[in-house]
């Protein structure tokens, strides 16, 4: 483990377990992912057919290695960041030449981190921590094996698509690594966060991302404002619009993460970890799965019931008047069954 230290007045995190900063929908996206018929199988025949030499081999012959001599300010970054989540060893920086601003954390035993020149290009400094901050929470949460194994089945799906037989299942499991993908970005957004502390540095990358030349001089209420107006406005046809463009995506859109991101930093999760609150890796083991999957389905009930989508609206709506109908049957079924069944007819006070 390096000896780099955060900068004062940023806080370390000792021991601290990827549960403090993962989205509960995240777990929950790949529990349901792993219980894709086929899904193990597939994923041991990709790891097989990969192997962890050819991933670092690649980008060590096509990429700059970041070190104390090659990008010295990318590599105290890392270790900083590294040093932030109690990550050792620290995974290798790679520097590829890519004019699309993009950063990954792909590799199966060892993973490694790899930032596009658009990347560095788009940030300024506090920006550059808050991503690379990002991958090294997908290296601690275990997220550049799927990650890996998706980048290699969109390869094969797009390379068989003339195929009328077989490909469904792939593009199920596809569909499954996007949406769970989708939601680990959330979790380590609140990684990159916990690496810089800086929450405006945060909402200026989701900005930049989005198309903001000059995050300092942006509308930041606008821009969150957008978000707002989009999980809430325009009708039924709007939301299955919604659907269908989000279906194909590895990663939320610009507006949704930054809103998501400020809606963690206003609560009590982002606050509590700051105060040495937060679950130990150590105490992992004893950490039963059932609880990651009830904390999934309580987010997306809430998600689901607070929601202003119009489609969630309706059908929330319906599931209150079917709940509301299924808990009056039960009450007649009930009275009449307690005063038995020569009693009569439930009276008109009980509907």
């Amino acid at each position: 483990m390096t000896d780099e230290t955060p900068r004062p007045g940023r806080i370390r995190f000792p021991d601290i377990s990827p549960r403090a900063y993962e989205h509960p929908a995240d777990r929950g996206a790949l529990v349901a992912l792993r219980a894709i018929p086929g899904f193990d199988q597939v994923l041991k025949a990709i790891s097989g057919a990969i192997g962890e030499r050819s991933v670092r081999l690649l980008f060590l012959a096509t990429s700059i290695r970041v070190s104390p001599r090659q990008f010295p300010e990318l590599h105290q970054v890392l270790t900083e960041c590294a040093t932030t989540l109690d990550l050792d060893p620290v995974p290798e920086l790679y520097v590829t030449r890519d004019p699309m601003p993009n950063a990954m954390a792909i590799g199966l035993d060892k993973p490694i981190v790899v930032i596009t020149t658009g990347m560095i290009d788009l940030l300024d400094h506090e920006g550059l921590r808050f991503i690379i901050g990002h991958e090294v929470g997908h290296v601690l949460s275990g997220h550049a094996l799927y990650r890996t194994m998706m980048l290699q089945l969109i390869a094969i799906a797009n390379s068989i698509q003339w195929m009328p037989i077989g490909v469904w299942g792939l593009r199920a499991i596809i569909l499954g690594l996007n949406e769970w993908f989708r939601k680990s970005e959330l979790s380590c957004d609140r990684a990159g966060l916990l690496c810089g502390q800086d929450p405006k540095a945060a909402l200026r990358v989701h900005a930049a991302l989005a198309g903001a030349k000059d995050p300092d001089e942006m509308d930041v209420s606008g821009f969150l404002a957008q978000a707002t107006e989009y999980e809430s406005g325009g009708d039924i046809r709007d939301s299955f619009l919604k659907i269908l463009q989000t279906a194909d995506l590895t990663h939320p859109m610009a507006a949704l993460r930054a809103a998501e991101l400020q809606k963690w930093v206003a609560g009590n999760g982002y606050a509590d970890i700051l105060a040495g609150n937060y679950p130990r890796r150590s105490e992992d083991k004893d950490a039963p799965l059932s609880e990651d999957v009830k904390a999934a389905a309580a987010s997306y009930r809430q998600d689901f019931q607070t929601s202003a989508d119009p489609l969630f609206k309706v059908m929330n709506k319906a599931g209150s008047v079917i709940g509301g109908v299924s808990g009056s049957a039960a009450n007649r079924v009930r009275d009449w069954w307690k005063s038995g069944p020569g009693a009569g007819r439930p009276s008109n006070g009980d509907r």
